[in-house]
């Protein structure tokens, strides 16, 4: 039975799932090896039970990520902070010198061009938290994949790690920010 894993986008820019896929001729062997079972990259609904590693990239910067992250511990044995967002919060956390008011204020009014109007119920968009967060601060995690994005060359040798049942210890040139 292939190890069953999960990548995915809280809040940031996707730049870790796009390195992810610049590992290129290795998603070939990857895809041999897993059963992705939920991915931003996959037509996947709902977190699946039963997952054995989890990649998660971006900040918890709004309720729906937040119940994301709680979902995804529940649900996964060995889950990694993928990436500088997910790690420290990064560029994400730059909002939290605001309010989630003046947020939604500057986003919704004054950048608009055609109906400056705030939402006046949360039903299209998520509600912001009071500051976007890295994971570990809301969930456990089991490792951290630093990096804005992580090389492709990291995310292969972490997962390579992991799906040899081995929690990666990267190499000092591995461990850097943005």
């Amino acid at each position: 039975m292939k190890p069953r894993v999960a990548t995915v986008w809280l809040g940031g820019c996707s730049g870790c799932h796009m390195s992810f896929l610049d590992m290129d001729e290795r998603l070939i062997e990857l895809a041999d090896k897993i059963e992705l079972v939920y991915s931003p990259i996959a037509d996947v609904k709902q977190f699946p039970m039963n997952v054995d590693v989890a990649l998660v990239e971006g900040a918890v910067s709004n309720n729906e990520n937040e119940e994301l992250a709680h979902l995804i511990r529940r649900n996964a044995k060995f889950v990694l902070s993928f990436g500088d967002c997910a790690t420290t919060g990064n560029v994400t956390a730059m909002r939290n010198q605001f309010s989630p008011d003046e947020i939604i204020h500057r986003a919704y009014v004054e950048l608009a061009e055609a109906d400056p109007t705030i939402p006046s119920e949360f039903m299209t968009i998520a509600k912001l938290l009071p500051q976007a967060k890295p994971l570990h601060e809301v969930i456990p995690v089991d490792g951290f994949l630093h990096g804005c994005p992580p090389t492709p060359d990291q995310i292969w040798f972490a997962v390579s790690e992991l799906l040899a049942g081995r929690t990666p210890v990267l190499p000092n040139a591995y461990l850097r920010y943005g």
